[in-house]
Formats: structure tokens, sequence, C-alpha cells
């Protein structure tokens, strides 16, 4: 008898290299929804970041944290209902671990955080350098002997 689950690693084999191996990482939000769930927005030197964390009672069970063009948002999203039977259960929670790239570097000394109704509030500044990192090299003739 023909184990179904090498035929379903074999499948998966051919597929990643007919498509390309980042390709199943586009089916992931279809497949197991990704919380929690971010909308973010840009201005010319601006980053506002609404996420989405309900039932959040204690502050210190999320943490956000950035580093220069990323954010990373780890905690837990915990509705719980004690008794009863679920018939639907739409909002999603769990634990979660999430990794998002930013569009420009931002400044780690001014960002501020709020939680309202459920949702973070996290406002980022653009980054300016102080001073350029591109230095002129003097070119000299060199002198022959």
């Amino acid at each position: 008898m023909m184990d179904p689950f090498s035929q379903m690693t074999d499948w998966k084999k051919n597929m990643d290299s007919f498509f390309g191996e980042n390709f199943w990482n586009e089916f992931e939000g279809i497949i197991k929804p990704i919380i929690p769930q971010i909308n973010m927005y840009q201005t010319e030197n601006e980053i506002m970041c609404i996420i989405s964390i309900p039932g959040l009672t204690d502050l210190n069970k999320v943490d956000i944290y950035v580093d220069y063009t990323k954010l990373d948002i780890n905690g837990v999203i915990d509705i719980s209902q004690s008794g009863g039977t679920v018939i639907k259960e739409e909002i999603l929670q769990g634990v979660f671990d999430r990794t998002i790239n930013l569009p420009f570097p931002v400044r780690s000394d001014k960002m501020e955080a709020r939680y309202k109704d459920g949702l973070v509030f996290l406002q980022l500044h653009r980054l300016f350098s102080d001073a350029s990192s591109k230095h002129r090299v003097a070119v000299k003739l060199l002198e022959e002997n």
C-alpha cells in the first residue's frame, strides 16, 4: 500500500520547484489567518500603525520592538469566556509573533504607542541621518619616479 503522505511531500517538492520556495508564503494568510491584524499608514516623515489586539487588560502582555526598519510585535490575544459551548468563534486569538518591514528607518528616541478600544496606535518618525555616510575621496596625481 502506498503512503499518501509521501506522495504529498513529493507533490509539494514538485510545486516548490515549479513555483519557487516562496510560493507557499503567499497563502499563509489564507490558510492560517495572521494575528494581530495591522493597518499601516505612511506620510512623508511618519508611520502610523494601528494594531488590533482585542481584550488586552495587561499592557505588559504585548511587546513591541522597533529596530531601524523592522517592527516586531509579540504577545497573546486571549478572549476568555467561561462556560457554554462555542457555537461561532470568528475573533482570532492565541499567541502571536510578527515582524513587519517598515518603509523607511525610524527614530528610536521618538515613538509613542497608545491602547484604546482594542487597538494599539503606534506612531513612528523617520530617521534622518545627521551626517552623510558618503565621503568624497580625493584623487591625487601619482608622480612617476
